[in-house]
């Protein structure tokens, strides 16, 4: 006689653990091949379910890969913050930059869904993405360690995360080997902190001198 307990398959999950289950899967879908090797119907496929399953939790596409890109920040922001956080003699910007850097060129796919899209221009203002993207940004500006005059580190924290986001993209189309300028990447970033630096520093003394002169 069959028994009345039916075995719960192994591959099938609870209302609840889909959402995290689906963002995971797709982040290592992402991790191989980008944007582009993240499918609903394919990641419902992998995990067991049924394909309407991810839709209790993600409208569409474009939902999923918004979740998926604000975990992928939530990573980034996280090793940021290690990396920050180790005695080192090198400042917090040296160690966020090649941190990034490391990042970048590690987890190339993951990073690209990042920063190669369109996914995180879409996103609402107040939205967990959008949310995500500013706590990198403010991780960035904190790095500088600089006080806050006339929104001199923000201009400086943009323009070392330009700098670095070239590098990774250079390196990751095979056009950045260091040959031509005799230089390692990281060599590179190194010098665009000690310039960034250099150059946010002299701001704030040139900011400082016209406020004394205009007092």
């Amino acid at each position: 006689m069959r028994s009345q307990l039916a075995r719960k398959p192994e591959n099938t999950y609870h209302h609840g653990d889909l959402r995290d289950a689906l963002i995971k899967a797709a982040l290592r879908e992402a991790e191989q091949g980008g944007t582009e090797a993240i499918s609903i119907k394919a990641l419902a496929k992998q995990l067991g379910v049924s394909q309407p399953a991810p839709y209790r939790h993600f409208a569409d596409r474009e939902a999923l890969l918004a979740a998926v890109t604000a975990e992928a920040f939530r990573q980034l922001n996280g090793i940021l913050r290690a990396a920050m956080a180790k005695p080192s003699k090198r400042s917090k910007l040296s160690l966020l930059a090649q941190a990034t850097l490391d990042f970048g060129l590690r987890r190339n796919g993951i990073y690209r869904l990042m920063f190669a899209s369109r996914t995180v221009s879409c996103a609402a203002k107040g939205s967990e993405l959008h949310e995500a993207t500013r706590e990198t940004f403010a991780l960035v500006v904190d790095a500088l360690e600089a006080p806050a005059v006339d929104y001199l580190r923000e201009r400086q924290a943009l323009k070392i995360w330009a700098a670095v986001h070239g590098v990774v993209m250079l390196a990751e189309q095979g056009l950045f080997t260091g040959e031509a300028a005799h230089a390692t990447r990281e060599d590179l970033v190194e010098d665009f902190v000690s310039e960034t630096k250099a150059a946010l520093a002299a701001a704030i003394k040139g900011a400082r001198r016209r406020k004394q002169a205009g007092a």
